[in-house]
């Protein structure tokens, strides 16, 4: 379905094969809808502020609602990248994350664990609306396109972990490239969210997601989501432990793709600190501890710096000076 985005082509056919790609999505929808109606998700109960402001909700889903309300986010994400200024290398990401989601949850590709996908639910621009509108929807719907990928990784994470527990490296590799295509989606969608002015972002969006607005603040750690694929990475780790030499002498085919996810999963953290600079500057974190750094950005570069030292070895470009300066703090 999404195999055909041209992300070189002129903006014409660029539009035109996005609007192509969101029509076999719908035609997909409608199939799907046609064996059973999706789920009303906002009729079941948020289970944290951030579910409830991105309409995000959780419920056991069989194969087929779970295949619709999955291919519903992406038919809501292309919509929206008909018109969303995204660049061509962050729309070829997404797509592939799209892509993948698609084959996965339909079972095209083995694998998927569907029930464990979110039920969503967001408005969708009108054909006339205002771009206010229009960009406080993108704000929704890029952020479930992310869930989406979140939920997407996780299992094939989880997935490759088993299949590695039980000796099976080859059942293992195709997994782990999955979870490598949903991973380099994670800033793309994330890109695709924030692609509405800064300026729009401060004065009409980021004061709804902290009090008054709501109850606590929102923040990632609110997000189930990445806090599942975050605990699936971690357990990928403690079954392959071994540094990059160490696998690659024994399983280069392994070391080369557990090597893919883990550079993507530090790039992840390197943009989420570009774009929070590029959308808040030098502001403090809206979900912010006193004690933490002066601002959102420093929180977000410690986490990347933290994620770089923990991978160092384990990658074939290692970032030793972060992981060196890292050790030395801990043993200060």
């Amino acid at each position: 379905m999404l195999a055909g985005l041209a992300t070189h082509a002129r903006p014409v056919e660029r539009t035109l094969a996005l609007r192509q790609a969101a029509a076999a999505a719908g035609e997909l929808v409608a199939a799907l809808s046609a064996l059973a109606p999706a789920v009303a998700g906002e009729g079941l109960p948020a289970e944290s502020t951030s579910q409830s402001f991105f309409r995000v909700r959780e419920g056991e889903l069989s194969d087929q609602q779970a295949a619709l309300h999955g291919v519903l986010v992406v038919h809501r994400g292309l919509e929206d990248l008909c018109e969303a200024p995204l660049s061509g290398a962050d729309l070829a990401l997404e797509a592939a994350g799209m892509r993948q989601a698609v084959l996965d949850l339909t079972g095209a590709a083995p694998g998927a664990d569907p029930g464990s996908v979110p039920l969503v639910a967001a408005p969708e621009p009108a054909a006339r609306a205002s771009m206010e509108s229009v960009w406080s929807a993108r704000w929704l719907i890029g952020h479930q396109v992310h869930v989406l990928f979140n939920i997407c990784a996780a299992v094939a994470v989880a997935d490759a972990t088993r299949h590695l527990r039980h000796g099976d490296g080859d059942a293992a590799l195709p997994r782990l490239a999955d979870a490598t295509v949903y991973v380099r989606g994670f800033p793309a969608a994330m890109t695709h969210a924030s692609t509405v002015p800064a300026d729009y972002y401060m004065a009409a969006i980021r004061h709804t997601m902290a009090p008054p607005s709501v109850d606590v603040p929102l923040s990632g750690r609110q997000h189930r989501g990445y806090k599942l694929f975050r605990a699936a990475m971690k357990d990928l780790l403690s079954v392959v432990p071994d540094s990059y030499e160490e696998l690659a002498a024994r399983a280069p085919e392994l070391a080369e793709a557990r090597d893919a996810l883990l550079e993507a999963d530090i790039v992840d953290g390197e943009r989420h600190v570009t774009l929070a600079y590029s959308m808040v500057h030098l502001r403090r974190s809206i979900a912010q501890k006193p004690e933490g750094p002066d601002n959102a950005v420093a929180e977000l570069r410690l986490m990347r710096h933290r994620r770089a030292a923990q991978y160092a070895s384990l990658i074939r470009f290692g970032d030793h000076y972060i992981a060196d300066a890292v050790a030395g703090l801990r043993h200060s």
